[in-house]
């Protein structure tokens, strides 16, 4: 057997260990080998889309069997920061099967078990969104200023959203050649691009997008608000349009905020609804 498919099964074997419910010692070791394995630049460099999606598959179901809170929150976040492992050029390939799995597996999630995969997607939004920015070693200087956003991880990033939860079509565009038609997904769920419209502006705000006075992250805001916008104006589902507006009605984005002299004018008029008691 070759080399490559050996390694892809030991990948595949440390992702299924992952399932081992609370067990700390287990996950932790599963997660090491898998750690190793994508941080290998010759083995993640061959990885093929197929390969992707057989390993996310078997961290989808590591997650399924996940049970009680505390693991399953834990286990959302290493799934999330794999990305910070990985070979550079590897990162939109993954995050692209990642897609593709939720996308597949979306309608078939019960509601007991919705919750964690809400999350997990809250994680990798998150995650992608701060792989953008540079580490502190990478910051550059531009116009004789730092900058901390990478724009070529910021294309690669807004290029997935594009594709995938913010995509104009209800179908789905996977690379051509992959044979499982089983791991491919034909549409992205209406149920994902709500989701995902729920959540980008609160993890543009932990990041940093939402920054009045970081130009560079004010243009990253305004182009992730045009695919919004976009979204809204193309799409045929009216659940995603009414989302797409609500989103983009969010008071923490630029326009819609409210002068401090407004916010202040209800306070001072009680117009906050609490009593502070009886005057003296």
């Amino acid at each position: 057997m070759p080399k490559k498919s050996n390694e892809l099964g030991k990948a595949g074997s440390a992702s299924v260990l992952l399932t081992a419910r609370a067990d700390r010692k287990i996950r932790t070791s599963a997660l090491a080998s898998l750690h190793t394995f994508l941080s290998s630049r010759q083995i993640s460099s061959s990885l093929t889309t197929l390969d992707i999606l057989k390993l996310w598959k078997g961290l989808y179901f590591a997650l399924w069997m996940c049970d009680r809170a505390i693991p399953q929150q834990t286990l959302c976040a290493e799934l999330a920061d794999l990305i910070n492992v990985l070979p550079r050029h590897t990162v939109v390939p993954w995050l692209r099967g990642f897609w593709a799995t939720m996308s597949r597996e979306w309608t078939s999630i019960d509601v007991l078990r919705m919750e964690k995969f809400l999350l997990l997607v809250r994680r990798v939004v998150a995650s992608g969104f701060k792989w953008m920015k540079k580490g502190e070693e990478g910051k550059k200087k531009k116009s004789g200023k730092e900058t901390a956003w990478d724009m070529q991880r910021v294309d690669n990033i807004l290029d997935l959203l594009n594709e995938w939860p913010f995509a104009l079509e209800d179908e789905a565009r996977v690379e051509q050649g992959t044979e499982k038609e089983e791991l491919v997904p034909q549409t992205i769920p209406v149920g994902l691009r709500l989701h995902v419209l729920d959540i980008w502006v609160d993890e543009a705000e932990k990041v940093g997008l939402l920054e009045a006075d970081d130009v560079e992250a004010s243009k990253i805001l305004q182009r992730i608000i045009d695919q919004v916008d976009a979204l809204e104006q193309a799409t045929t589902r009216p659940a995603v349009r009414i989302r797409s507006k609500d989103s983009l009605e969010d008071e923490r984005l630029p326009g819609n905020r409210k002068p401090a002299e407004q916010e202040n004018q209800g306070v001072e008029n009680g117009g906050n609804g609490d009593w502070d008691g009886f005057d003296d």
